[in-house]
């Protein structure tokens, strides 16, 4: 019977793994935009939207990754705020505010929003997020589970800028590491 059992557990494990595993290459993965958000070239008002799209591979089955996007009054360009874990692998800080594309796919994973704010008042929460995200304390730590990672960075923001009224969904996995 203990024979018969560990089979089937290797027989499981095996069909999970194969599952699991996906002919999709993250070198290779769309970080292309979706074209969800607002063009900056054309949009004058202040732009904060908050981005979730399914974690990479097999994570991706319940869990999220997010990041927080903004674009001041008059500004043509987005800043992008988000946590990386490879970041910490190439002895970089994990988390990062750059000039980027706010609204790419997470290595082919389209991303939805969770928040949108535009226009008046968008330059006080933008300054409040700044803040916000440079107070972040974890800024070099990385853990997929129970967190810092990427949802414990939005979840941050969220606890600390309570005026953009911020509430992540269940998938997003180590928001609760924010007390």
């Amino acid at each position: 019977m203990k024979l018969w059992k560990l089979i089937a557990g290797i027989v499981l494990m095996g069909l999970l793994s194969a599952s699991c595993s996906s002919n999709k290459d993250w070198r290779t993965a769309s970080r292309e935009s979706s074209g969800t958000a607002p063009d900056p070239l054309t949009t004058e008002e202040a732009v904060i939207l908050v981005y979730g799209a399914a974690a990479w591979g097999w994570r991706g089955w319940f869990a999220i990754h997010t990041w927080v996007a903004t674009k001041r009054t008059g500004e043509q360009f987005y800043t992008v705020y988000d946590v990386v874990g490879w970041r910490g692998r190439h002895n970089q800080p994990v988390m990062r505010i750059a000039r980027d594309i706010p609204d790419r796919f997470w290595y082919g994973a389209k991303p939805r929003i969770l928040k949108k704010y535009i226009g008046e008042g968008g330059d006080e929460l933008i300054d409040a997020i700044s803040q916000a995200a440079e107070d972040y304390p974890w800024k070099t730590s990385y853990s997929a589970f129970p967190g810092p990672n990427s949802n414990t960075f939005v979840a941050w923001i969220a606890k600390h800028v309570p005026e953009l009224d911020l509430h992540l969904p269940f998938s997003a996995i180590g928001s609760g590491y924010v007390n």
